[in-house]
């Protein structure tokens, strides 16, 4: 079969974070993993060049003669750096990136992406965690923004995706070329190793499987991943501290707005006066003509954790004057659970740091609004903060999160009249029972290409072919 008009660049040049090793020097059976992924690509695409750190220590391995090994240009920078090197050197439109650990790669799915194009500048698999790009097409269209993102200090290839077109190749289509999905499997954790050890993912050569035995040829320091941070913010409401909160230190304003309004002491949008931010002093300070509760006024200050409970609400007898959400709106089910991709597109640091949370507000199919913090509860009162302070209308709106719906999320959602809330992780029993009282339909667990609909499913239409 004809190989594809595409540079294949093997992303060799970093060390495992999880794990301290050289992938450069991982071995399978006494073969690198490098030369079975390197073989496979060689086989589908017309150049194969592969970028690594250090390639002094590919200098007496038996890689093709065909096969160009790249000095990373910046090295040690993720598979971003990786990737800036390969489409700085690549003679072809289309490089294919993937990772050297990565030896259980298919052709056919290399080919799947290759036909999946279309106008698009990145075409990426969406494997069941999630996207995957580590394996994807990258047009040469891309090195100026992958540059851009690199010199912001970022180093993750998903922090890109925001700023140019991609194409998703979903689950379905990925388990028709490769049923078992053993092409997204990479070797990063221990357990991962174990699973080679075990046979749960063997080499195949000439159609027989052979044992398999992995070795760590050397093990370094780990090296640090970017941390989420958070510091103490005080949020002051015409001369009164209402909470103090652990927050990530961006986006403070439309936080401390947020924080209001879902707590009801934010009512009146023409009586808002403004905002002031001292980020040294980690205070806010909201004016605005609505008085503060007396009780608030004489009442010690709450403290409140990232994840901890709001300021007015304590018990489930609280939400009992809550007005009743009556929203008419219907989303398809298919809208939702692509929204949350666009969310998560839009989400560098809740990929970059594995310790924060994103939150979006969506409508019609289309996310309007994407913010971040390393509490769930903090990341939706900066996004409910931001439409508030701009005048962009909820009603009918979705809120999305990739954190736990808890009863105080629902409460908040309720409060900000919110009909549909979406999460790519759980609902709890007593968030249901909120949701199901004030009229909230709540939905969990949005992953996988499924989604499962806790309260109020008449709000949420499926497809008719979905159905069957």
């Amino acid at each position: 079969m004809e190989r594809l008009p595409v540079t294949a660049a093997v992303l060799a040049g970093g060390r495992s974070m999880r794990m301290g090793v050289d992938k450069t020097l991982l071995t399978v059976d006494g073969e690198l993993l490098l030369t079975r992924v390197v073989e496979v690509v060689a086989g589908v695409c017309r150049k194969v060049v592969v970028v690594t750190n250090r390639p002094e220590a590919l200098a007496d391995t038996t890689l093709p003669t065909a096969v160009r090994v790249l000095q990373d240009e910046v090295a040690y920078q993720g598979p971003l750096g990786g990737l800036v090197t390969a489409l700085s050197a690549a003679e072809d439109d289309w490089v294919l990136a993937v990772a050297a650990d990565m030896p259980w790669l298919r052709p056919e799915v290399v080919r799947l992406l290759w036909d999946a194009r279309g106008d698009a500048q990145v075409v990426m698999p969406v494997g069941e965690k999630g996207p995957e790009p580590l394996l994807a097409l990258y047009h040469r269209d891309c090195l100026p923004v992958a540059q851009r993102v690199l010199e912001s200090g970022r180093r993750r290839l998903v922090a890109m995706l925001s700023s140019v077109r991609v194409v998703e190749v979903p689950l379905a289509a990925l388990r028709v070329a490769d049923p078992d999905l053993v092409s997204l499997v990479n070797v990063n954790t221990p357990e991962d190793l174990s699973d080679v050890r075990d046979g749960t993912f063997p080499i195949v050569r000439n159609d027989a499987e052979t044992d398999v035995r992995v070795s760590v040829i050397e093990v370094g320091t780990r090296r640090q991943r970017g941390m989420p941070s958070e510091r103490a913010v005080t949020i002051d409401m015409n001369g009164v501290e209402i909470a103090t909160v652990q927050a990530s230190p961006d986006d403070l304003e439309e936080m401390a707005v947020g924080f209001l309004v879902s707590e009801g002491l934010l009512n009146d949008r023409e009586a808002f006066l403004g905002t002031d931010v001292d980020s040294k002093r980690g205070m806010v300070f909201v004016c605005s003509d609505e008085p503060v509760p007396d009780d608030l006024v004489y009442r010690r200050r709450y403290i409140t954790a990232g994840c901890g409970k709001g300021v007015t609400f304590a018990s489930l007898g609280h939400t009992l004057g809550l007005e009743a959400v009556t929203s008419d709106v219907t989303v398809d089910s298919g809208e939702l659970y692509d929204m949350m991709g666009q969310m998560a597109r839009s989400s560098p640091a809740y990929r970059d740091t594995g310790g924060m949370h994103a939150c979006a507000l969506g409508r019609d199919g289309k996310v309007l609004l994407v913010r971040e913090d390393v509490g769930r509860h903090n990341a939706v009162d900066k996004v409910l903060g931001r439409a508030w302070i701009d005048r962009v209308p909820i009603e009918g709106a979705v809120l999305l999160t990739t954190g736990r719906i808890s009863y105080e999320m629902a409460v908040k959602a309720a409060k900000a009249r919110v009909p549909v809330v979406v999460s790519r992780s759980a609902v709890t029993d007593l968030a249901a029972e909120v949701a199901q009282t004030v009229g909230v339909t709540l939905v969990g667990y949005a992953r996988g290409g499924k989604l499962v609909v806790y309260t109020r499913p008449d709000r949420v239409s499926v497809a008719e072919e979905e159905s069957e």
